[in-house]
C-alpha cells in the first residue's frame, strides 16, 4: 500500500503553486506595461505626460468704461482672500517653509488685521486638509490690506485673486454704464482645487459689449508636481492674455452730474412715478448724459427696474408730437398760417376732440395753434390726410423703429392708427407710444436744416494691446425734410416760448434763448380698458434746444405722475440744467448791452511777477482771480493756459509764499474746489455735486495743511 503525502505538504505546495503563478501573471503584466505603448486604449506615455501637466488660464484684464472727457466710469479691480497651507510637505526646505510653522503668532498676528478673534483663526489653523481660508475678514480684501499682511511676512499665508468691477461714481448714468455679475467656478484637478472667476456684463455698455470688455484669456501649460508647483528646467509654454478694449463713451461727466442731480430734487420734492431728463449734441448727435429715477447703484445693484427709460419705456408723448405732425402738414402742403379754425372742439365720426381749455382760444390760425397747443388745430391742420400719409411721415421722422443707439434692448414703440378717428388723436400725440431717444432723434432734424443725425453713445474703442483705436464714432446724418421747414419749426418752437399764450413760456430764460414744445399726455390704463383721470394722471414732457439761433444742445424730459405739482418739477430741472449746461460748455449766453460777456481765454502766467496778475485782476471783472500765498512770483495756476473762462469762474493763482489764508468756497464749482486742494496739497471730503453751499473750516483763517477740508454742494446756480 502507497504511503499518502502528509497534509500540510499537499497544502504548502499548493500554495506555493499559486503564488509563484501569480508572480508570473504579475510579472507578465508588468513587461506588458512596460513594452506597450498603449493601455486599455490609452496612449501611456501621453497619459502620463497630461497627469503631470498644469494648463492654467491666464485672465485678461476686463477693459474700462470712461466718458468722453477720460474719467473713469467703470474700472477692474481685484479683491483677494487669505489662506494658509497648513500641510506640512509643502514645504521642502524648513529655513524657507511654505506652511504655517507657528500656528497661535500667526492667529495673534492676523487677528487685528482681519478684524477675527485669534482663537478662532487658531481654530482654522488647526483643520486637516492642504490649504484653509481665513475667513469671514480675509474674504474680499483690498489690494491696500493685502500689501499690510504682506508685509508681516508670515510663512504660509497666501492670497486668492479675483476680479472685480468698481464703479467710482456709483449711481451714474447707470442705465448707460449697466453692471457686472461674478460667477465663481470651482475646479479641481488631479486632487489640485482651482478657482475660475468669471465676469459677464449685464444691462448698459457692460452688457452689449461684454465680448469687448471681456478680452481673450491665455494660458500657462507647463510639468508640475504633486503640490501643483512647476517644476524647474521642465518645458513650458505660455499664451498671454489679451486684455478687453477700453470704451469710451459721449457722456460728459460734468453734464450727467447736472442732469443726476436735478432728477433726484424733482424725485424728491414732487415724487413722480419715474422721471428722466436726456442731452443730446446737436450738432453730433452725441449723447452727453441721460440720468433718471429709479437709478441703482452698481457696486450695490440694489435695482427695482432692469429697464432704460431712454430706450425702452413706452409712453404716449402727447403736445411734443405736434412737432412732427405740423412738419408732416408743411411737406403736404397743408400749412398756411392765413387760414383760420374755429378752436375749442372738434367732431371726427363719433368721437369729440376738445382743447386743453375746453372753451378754446376763438378763431386761431396755425402758428396760433401750435403756440396754445390746441388739439383742434393740430386735427384741423391734417384734416385731408390719409392715416397712412401721417404714419410715413412718422416713420421717416424715426418713430415706429428703433434709433439703434448702441443701448440694449432698445423697443421700436408702436404708430398703431389705420383710421381718421386714430390719426386725429395721433396728430396730438395720443394713441401711439414712442420713446423718449426717438425724440431727441428727431428734434435734430430741427436743429441741423432737415438732416437727421443717429445719436450714439460711443464715441470711441480703444486696444490695449495693440495701443489703437480700433473705432471712432463718426457723425451719422440724412436729409429727411426741406431747410425751409425746419426753420419754420424752429419759429414756431420760439413763439411757444416767448409770445403771450405760448404753453412754454415759463420755461424762457433770462440768460439763454431756447426753444422749446410742451406735452402733457393722458396714461392709457391696459387692464381697465381706458385713459386714467386726476389731476395728476399724465405723463409731463418738453422738448427743446438752444441757444435759439443756431441750436447746439437738444434736451428732452418726461415725468409720469407726480404727486403733486403737474408739470412744475419738469420746468425747475430744466431750467437749471439749461443754466447750468450753457454755463458750463460756455455756449448760448445772451450779448445783451448790460450784461456783454465775452470769452476770456487764459494765458500762461507762470514765473511772471504778481503784480502782473493783480493788474489782470483790476481789469477783467466777469470772472474771479483768486491769488494763493503771499508771494511774489507765480509758480503754478488753474486753468492751465488755452482754456476758456466762464462768467462768475475763477482763475487760481499759486505764489511761492508760505501762509495761505482759507477763501470763502461758497458759490465755487466742484472742479475749482479740486484745483484748490491740488495746488495747496490738502485733504479733503466733497458731499454733493454742482456749487459749494458750506465749508467746514472757517474763511480767513490761515490754512492748515494737517487739516480736512469738508464741503457741502448743492446743484443749485447761485447768483
Amino acid at each position: 500500500m502507497k504511503k499518502k503525502k502528509p497534509l500540510f505538504k499537499r497544502k504548502f505546495f499548493f500554495l506555493t503553486s499559486l503564488v509563484i503563478i501569480a508572480m508570473l501573471l504579475l510579472y507578465s503584466r508588468l513587461v506588458f506595461l512596460a513594452v506597450s505603448p498603449t493601455i486599455d486604449g490609452i496612449e501611456i506615455n501621453h497619459f502620463a505626460r497630461q497627469r503631470n501637466m498644469a494648463n492654467i488660464e491666464l485672465p485678461a484684464r476686463r477693459g474700462n468704461i470712461y466718458d468722453r472727457n477720460g474719467l473713469n466710469l467703470a474700472t477692474a479691480v481685484s479683491s483677494y482672500t487669505v489662506i494658509a497651507f497648513i500641510d506640512e510637505s509643502r514645504t521642502n526646505n524648513l529655513n524657507r517653509p511654505n506652511h504655517v510653522v507657528d500656528k497661535r503668532m500667526t492667529a495673534r498676528t492676523l487677528a487685528p488685521v482681519l478684524n477675527m478673534e485669534e482663537d478662532y483663526i487658531y481654530g482654522l489653523l488647526n483643520r486637516r486638509g492642504y490649504q484653509v481660508e481665513l475667513g469671514p475678514g480675509g474674504r474680499d480684501i483690498s489690494e491696500l490690506l493685502k500689501r499690510e499682511i504682506e508685509s508681516l511676512n508670515l510663512p504660509g499665508i497666501a492670497f486668492l485673486e479675483k476680479p472685480s468691477r468698481h464703479y467710482p461714481n456709483g449711481d451714474f448714468a447707470s442705465y448707460i454704464v449697466g453692471y457686472v455679475r461674478r460667477f465663481d467656478e470651482e475646479v479641481v484637478n488631479n486632487g489640485i482645487r482651482r478657482f475660475n472667476y468669471n465676469i459677464v456684463g449685464e444691462l448698459g455698455i457692460e452688457g452689449l459689449y461684454n465680448e469687448k470688455l471681456s478680452g481673450e484669456p491665455g494660458k500657462h501649460i507647463f510639468q508640475r508636481d504633486r503640490f501643483g508647483h512647476r517644476i524647474p528646467n521642465t518645458p513650458e509654454q505660455r499664451i498671454e492674455a489679451q486684455d478687453g478694449y477700453d470704451v469710451y463713451l459721449t457722456i460728459d461727466n460734468g453734464i450727467q452730474r447736472f442732469l443726476e442731480a436735478s432728477v433726484k430734487d424733482v424725485q424728491k420734492n414732487y415724487q413722480p412715478e419715474w422721471i428722466q431728463i436726456s442731452v443730446l449734441e446737436a450738432k453730433t448727435g452725441r449723447l452727453l448724459g441721460s440720468a433718471t429715477t429709479p437709478s441703482f447703484n452698481p457696486n450695490r445693484l440694489n435695482i427695482v427696474n432692469y429697464e432704460n427709460p431712454l430706450t425702452t419705456f413706452l409712453f404716449e408723448p402727447g403736445s411734443t408730437m405736434k412737432t412732427y405732425t405740423y412738419m408732416c402738414a408743411m411737406e403736404h402742403g397743408l400749412y398756411n398760417e392765413h387760414v383760420k379754425v374755429k378752436s375749442g372742439r372738434v367732431q371726427i365720426h363719433d368721437r369729440t376732440v376738445t382743447d386743453w381749455r375746453v372753451e378754446g382760444f376763438g378763431m386761431i390760425n396755425f402758428a396760433e395753434g401750435f403756440k396754445h397747443s390746441s388739439n383742434v388745430a393740430a386735427v384741423k391742420l391734417v384734416q385731408s390726410l390719409s392715416p397712412q400719409q401721417l404714419r410715413d411721415c412718422f416713420l421717416r421722422y424715426g418713430f415706429g423703429s428703433k434709433t439703434d443707439i448702441q443701448l440694449p434692448r432698445e423697443l421700436n414703440g408702436r404708430l398703431p392708427f389705420t383710421n381718421q378717428v386714430e390719426k386725429a388723436n395721433a396728430a396730438f400725440g395720443q394713441g401711439l407710444t414712442t420713446t423718449a431717444i426717438q425724440h431727441l432723434q428727431g428734434l435734430t432734424m430741427i436743429a441741423n436744416d432737415g438732416y437727421m443725425l443717429k445719436p450714439h453713445v460711443i464715441d470711441r474703442i480703444y486696444d490695449p494691446n495693440n495701443k489703437e483705436y480700433i473705432y471712432q464714432a463718426e457723425i451719422e446724418k440724412q436729409a429727411i425734410v426741406d431747410q425751409e421747414i425746419a426753420e419754420k419749426m424752429q419759429e414756431l418752437m420760439h413763439q411757444v416760448i416767448y409770445e403771450e399764450g405760448g404753453t412754454g413760456r415759463l420755461y424762457r430764460d433770462n440768460n439763454y434763448s431756447i426753444l422749446g414744445k410742451t406735452g402733457t399726455a393722458e396714461i392709457f390704463d391696459n387692464q381697465r380698458g381706458r385713459y386714467l383721470t386726476g389731476d395728476y394722471n399724465y405723463v409731463y414732457s418738453f422738448a427743446g434746444m438752444f441757444p435759439a439761433d443756431d441750436p447746439e444742445i437738444i434736451i428732452y424730459s418726461a415725468m409720469k405722475k407726480p404727486t403733486y405739482g403737474r408739470h412744475l418739477g419738469m420746468l425747475y430741472a430744466n431750467n437749471e440744467i439749461i443754466e447750468n449746461i450753457g454755463k458750463y460748455l460756455g455756449i448760448g449766453y445772451k450779448k445783451e448791452e448790460n450784461n456783454a460777456f465775452h470769452a476770456f481765454e487764459v494765458e500762461n502766467y507762470i514765473n511772471r511777477n504778481i503784480d502782473q496778475v493783480k493788474k489782470l485782476k483790476e481789469e477783467y471783472t466777469d470772472f474771479s482771480v483768486i491769488i494763493i500765498c503771499d508771494g511774489k512770483r507765480v509758480i503754478d495756476q488753474r486753468p492751465h493756459s488755452g482754456a476758456n473762462l466762464l462768467p462768475n469762474d475763477k482763475l487760481l493763482i499759486l505764489t511761492e509764499g508760505e501762509e495761505v489764508f482759507v477763501p470763502d468756497f461758497r458759490h465755487w464749482s466742484r472742479r475749482r474746489v479740486q484745483d484748490f486742494a491740488e495746488l495747496t496739497k490738502i485733504d479733503y471730503n466733497i458731499d454733493g455735486w454742482g456749487y459749494v453751499k458750506t465749508q467746514n473750516i472757517e474763511s480767513g483763517t490761515i490754512l492748515n495743511r494737517e487739516d480736512t477740508f469738508e464741503f457741502l454742494l448743492e446743484s443749485k446756480i447761485f447768483e
